[in-house]
């Protein structure tokens, strides 16, 4: 961290979203624990190395399997296993008998929904998340010759305990299932069953960090962005949540035109082009190592927040500043030299 003047200005301000806006890092690391059970591999590490990164890169480097054309889905199946880690301890576990005297609970006849609202969520792809969810399903190549069973099938996997039988039963009649399938299928549904289970059990919800709602209300509109390592899917449903209203340039993982995603800078340098402004005069604001590097190379300067990683982790990094979190920044919009200027002050 450089010795830098404790009050300056910009032009712009991008946010990087998870650890910066919201904290969702229960639900994320939940997520890649789970992928890191399905390859076999030690969740600490799996967690640790993905920080940070877009989940196509880290899919790409702990599934070497999945085939390019194949990525988009597993990405979108990736960051709605995110938002149910998130949701699912108030929408089906304590904390939704807690919010209502009559909600129930996942093992009840009241099914469990999909990860997003239906009327979102295009029937094609259906067959292709539920795979992903319970690790076994795609690899069923009989299946994939049959879609309509398939759908059959994952249409019903993220039902209560009452429906997973109804599907054992309907996996059981299908006359052109093979028994080795049959297991397989239900292997995979009481594969599912557990998981729901583990996640229901604790509190993972999407929260908003300190100062964020007063530091966004203090910028005018157009001279913010967000520019995340998070797919559109999983970008929008944590901002939306903690009512974030996504801005109009806001850099997703999976926009096709990023070559490169942090510790890179070009979504950075992206979302800074998109506003209409030159990177080196914004203001970049992360909390994890790979993006304060991917701030820092933008050109722009870096306030980095201790809102997911100890300071020791991260005053290397190069950020000007270092900060506990949003509430020790201010900002004010000023006029200089005829031109609108963001003001900020760092505060002690």
């Amino acid at each position: 961290m450089s010795s830098t003047p404790k009050t300056f200005c910009v032009d712009a301000v991008l946010f990087d979203m998870d650890g910066t806006l919201t904290d969702s890092i229960a639900a994320v690391e939940a997520a890649w624990g789970k992928v890191a059970k399905d390859i076999g591999q030690d969740p600490a590490y799996v967690i640790a190395a993905t920080h940070g990164k877009r989940a196509v890169d880290n899919l790409s480097q702990f599934k070497p399997h999945i085939k390019s054309h194949e990525m988009d889905v597993e990405v979108q199946a990736f960051e709605e296993t995110i938002l149910y880690f998130a949701d699912a301890y108030n929408k089906h576990g304590p904390g939704s008998r807690q919010n209502s005297p009559i909600a129930s609970p996942a093992g009840s006849s009241t099914s469990t929904p999909a990860l997003t609202p239906a009327a979102s969520t295009p029937s094609s792809r259906t067959s292709s998340r539920a795979s992903s969810f319970v690790g076994g399903l795609s690899n069923l190549t009989a299946f994939r010759r049959r879609p309509s069973f398939l759908h059959r099938v994952s249409s019903l996997l993220m039902m209560s305990d009452d429906r997973a039988r109804i599907v054992e039963s309907s996996v059981e009649e299908d006359e052109e299932t093979t028994s080795e399938q049959k297991e397989q299928t239900k292997e995979a549904l009481h594969q599912l069953q557990a998981w729901q289970q583990e996640a229901i059990a604790v509190d993972r919800s999407v929260r908003i960090l300190p100062g964020v709602k007063r530091m966004i209300e203090s910028i005018p509109k157009g001279r913010y962005a967000v520019a995340t390592s998070g797919a559109k899917t999983y970008a929008h449903g944590c901002m939306t949540r903690v009512g974030i209203t996504p801005p109009p340039v806001t850099i997703t993982a999976d926009d096709k035109r990023l070559k490169a995603g942090k510790p890179a800078p070009d979504p950075f340098l992206l979302a800074a082009e998109c506003l209409g402004f030159d990177a080196k005069k914004c203001l970049v604001f992360e909390d994890s190592p790979s993006g304060i590097k991917a701030g820092v190379a933008s050109g722009a300067t870096v306030i980095a927040v201790c809102t997911s990683h100890e300071r020791a982790k991260i005053e290397n990094c190069g950020a000007h500043y270092i900060v506990e979190n949003m509430d020790k920044v201010r900002c004010d919009s000023v006029e200089v030299d005829g031109q609108l200027q963001l003001k900020f002050t760092v505060l002690e």
